[in-house]
């Protein structure tokens, strides 16, 4: 996100930081997106957002291997054996039913094969509380994969709308620009006829001409800006480069006459940022898997029952089957500190998880307050820059009169009218500025959560 977040920065720079912007020809036609479509269809076809979703599938698998040490497990199996072993193929001649204590050697019984086809199931009577401990441990990362996968979808519909804002304001800085360059070269034509007249001095007719040349320079320049703008859109929609993009003509961007205090925004951020849920979640999770560590240090009990049968070859009858069943308790006694490690590791996660907390709480009012700023600068800075316009439009207007009666230069008409271009420039900025910036604050509270 951050990268393209840079990029559509970048991409703005390059269009208002000059007086004319040009929009690359697309002979393709393209897709019309309002703001609300062009999020919807971000919600859709995002590859982050849809990678999250998949996280959440893993997660609920994840508790379904946690709860399978509550059911039984059941396993069968077919074993072989051979032996010409006196006790062992006794053994095998006992349990296949077939013992003649007349016809037996039993110093010398030769080979014996033994087939056991055999059904086995266990069951854990207790294990100490690891098995539950781990089970709530991924019920609750189910919850916590769903915090991230709401961070992301407001992390995405904030950049989505920065985007969108990129491209509305080169397309408002684009209508500038053409009239710019229109002046620019009806201004030249007039003076090309004066200048063969004998009315217009040489250096005058060079500076238009020189003008013309910046704002054929600048063309070049705000193109590649343009594009840069419209990739970044394009990967957040989760298109291609070569998918066709358009913003709807009716589009509009508005600016909140002013935001709340950021006392207020920062409580709503805390109690809304899926982040700070999250990180308490962490903790919770931390706790379940230092409790499952340290029960590797209690006793464990186990039943278990096995049904086979044992026959010289693979043939079944109820009069070789055979049945055992029992209980076995562990105790463990020395792992080679293995588990007191796994314990040092699970506690050491935990004192981690908890010092996060704080962080994330640090870095969130970090964020509010930064956008709280930067949108009332810029809420500023809109109203010093409407003022500006008025203030160069009317300057325009009285050096075009001067001009026409012969008392102002043409350089002096070009740099009110560089002057008009470069403020309605920087009313574009400071909109696209508080636009960006409330968009901002609206992720750092979790307004799209």
């Amino acid at each position: 996100m951050l990268t393209i977040s840079k990029l559509l920065h970048i991409a703005l720079l390059m269009l208002l930081g000059s007086t004319s912007v040009a929009i690359a020809a697309n002979s393709e036609p393209a897709a019309a997106y309002t703001l609300k479509q062009a999020v919807d269809y971000a919600l859709e076809n995002n590859p982050n957002l849809q990678m999250t979703h998949e996280r959440i599938q893993q997660a609920q698998a994840q508790v379904g291997i946690a709860k399978a040490s509550f059911y039984p497990q059941v396993t069968s199996r077919l074993t072989y054996e051979y032996s010409d072993n006196p006790s062992r193929a006794f053994g095998m001649i006992i349990a296949q039913r077939r013992l003649n204590f007349s016809g037996t050697d039993f110093n010398h019984p030769g080979g014996v094969n033994n087939y056991r086809p055999e059904v086995m199931a266990s069951y854990s009577l207790y294990n100490g509380g690891q098995d539950t401990a781990l089970s709530k441990a991924a019920e609750l990362g189910v919850t916590g994969v769903a915090l991230q996968d709401s961070a992301t979808r407001n992390q995405l519909i904030e950049a989505v709308t920065s985007a969108f804002y990129a491209i509305l304001a080169a397309q408002e800085a684009h209508a500038i620009a053409e009239r710019a360059i229109n002046a620019v070269q009806s201004e030249l034509k007039q003076s090309q006829f004066r200048f063969d007249a004998g009315t217009l001095l040489k250096s005058d007719l060079l500076s238009l001409r020189v003008k013309l040349s910046e704002a054929q320079d600048a063309e070049i320049q705000t193109a590649n800006g343009i594009d840069l703008a419209k990739t970044a859109l394009k990967t957040l929609l989760g298109l291609t480069v070569n998918d066709p993009l358009a913003i709807a003509e009716k589009s509009v961007w508005t600016v909140s006459p002013k935001s709340p205090s950021f006392t207020t925004l920062l409580e709503q951020a805390l109690a809304q940022r899926p982040e700070v849920q999250a990180a308490a979640l962490h903790v919770a999770i931390a706790e379940q898997h230092l409790k499952a560590a340290q029960g590797a240090h209690l006793p464990k009990a186990d039943a278990y029952v096995s049904y086979g049968s044992d026959s010289k070859d693979l043939a079944y009858s109820t009069n070789r089957d055979n049945v055992t069943a029992g209980v076995t308790v562990e105790m463990p006694i020395f792992s080679g500190f293995a588990t007191s490690e796994r314990i040092n590791k699970a506690q050491s996660q935990l004192t981690e998880a908890q010092m996060s907390v704080k962080n994330v709480q640090l870095s969130i009012e970090n964020e509010v307050k930064t956008a709280h700023l930067h949108l009332n600068s810029a809420l500023a800075r809109l109203d010093v820059t409407a003022n500006a316009v008025t203030a160069a439009e009317e300057a325009l207007r009285l050096v075009n009169e001067q001009r026409n009666a012969g008392v102002e230069t043409v350089t002096r008409y070009i740099e009110a009218e560089v002057a008009r271009d470069q403020a309605h420039s920087r009313v574009i900025a400071a909109r696209y500025d508080a636009l960006r910036a409330e968009a901002n604050l609206n992720q750092a509270v979790g307004y799209w959560k």
